[in-house]
């Protein structure tokens, strides 16, 4: 999931109030910090990379339960973990004369893109290319590691995330997101039969196996409900997703669901950090969790209110009751929980 701006934010948190606020918002019963999950956003996507070896490594290093892998098709149908099936921000690609002529624009749940699109490549392509910072802008230190690190395939992010388990004495989750499955499924590539062979294939499809599957989609999740056994998350960004008669509906088929910070705690019209959506209130009503996308330190991504109080920020949404965290920095999520 993205990192909404600063304009888009507070134009989501206000529908969002309109829709959530018209009956008086009750108090949250809060949640112990302890029973947040955290769940390394991309990895540990403030420190390192996003989707990188370093990045997952790290976020386990500093406690976080899950590493996020979101999934795309290479034109040889191997999944792999990146957050756009478009190239350019996130590798080389552009420096690679050799794909020069593979630059298109092509329109993907309706935005028009130009760029390098994993589809167009096979795996062994893929693996030449290597990974760099998507901001830059906003991140600067991480761009120390361009160059450095491979795509990974699902399967390696599974490896990595077994031996890390061994490394550090503690199981570290998965919690892969289908990204645009029905613009893939729609060029032949889809995505769900790969991700449920890889899991049966390193036995993760089974109650209890820490990996939850997310996605922004609706129709796959219900087709996944009857192929995995393992719990499903339905990401939500719009507010008309979230009604209680929305939530009743999303609970036949998902364990939990993921929205937007602004959609848990209104951010006002100023920018500043307000009162509780309730939205955490109606989802828990109806049996779903609340996983919470996306925290991150820079004051770019907080509430004017809350500017350089990354920890206070974060604490807040503890005391409104989410079930899990998504964060870029999962050394301060995790420390906050204490």
């Amino acid at each position: 999931m993205d990192t909404i701006p600063a304009m888009r934010t507070r134009a989501l948190a206000l529908a969002t109030s309109a829709v959530l606020l018209l009956q008086p918002v009750v108090a949250v019963p809060a949640a112990a910090h302890s029973d947040v999950l955290v769940i390394g956003h991309r990895g540990a996507a403030g420190y390192r990379p996003e989707h990188t070896v370093a990045s997952y490594s790290l976020a386990a290093q500093m406690g976080a339960d899950y590493i996020e892998p979101d999934l795309v098709s290479t034109k040889d149908g191997v999944l792999v973990a990146r957050h756009e099936n478009e190239l350019s921000t996130s590798t080389d690609v552009a420096a690679h004369p050799e794909f020069a002529g593979r630059q298109t624009t092509k329109n993907i749940d309706g935005w028009d893109m130009t760029g390098w699109f994993t589809e167009d490549f096979t795996l062994a392509e893929l693996k030449t290319l290597r990974a760099r910072e998507s901001q830059p802008e906003l991140r600067p230190a991480n761009t120390a590691y361009d160059g450095r690190y491979q795509i990974l395939t699902f399967q390696e992010v599974i490896s990595l995330a077994q031996r890390l388990s061994r490394q550090l004495g503690r199981e570290i989750g998965i919690y892969p997101e289908t990204k645009h499955p029905s613009y893939f499924a729609s060029i032949g590539l889809p995505l769900e039969p790969a991700l449920v062979r890889t899991l049966n294939v390193n036995g993760l499809n089974r109650r209890g196996a820490k990996v939850f599957v997310q996605s922004f989609e609706s129709d796959n999740l219900k087709a996944l409900k009857k192929q995995l056994r393992v719990p499903l998350i339905q990401l939500v960004w719009d507010p008309a997703q979230v009604t209680p008669d929305k939530l009743r509906e999303i609970a036949t088929y998902a364990y939990g669901i993921g929205p937007h910070v602004t959609m848990v705690i209104n951010w006002t019209e100023d920018g500043s950090l307000g009162a509780s959506t309730g939205l955490v209130r109606n989802a828990h009503r109806a049996g779903l969790a609340v996983h919470a996308y996306t925290f991150a330190v820079e004051n770019q991504n907080l509430p004017t209110n809350y500017q350089n109080r990354f920890t206070a920020y974060l604490k807040a949404y503890y005391r409104a009751g989410i079930d899990g965290a998504f964060a870029d920095n999962p050394d301060l999520a995790v420390a906050a929980r204490r």
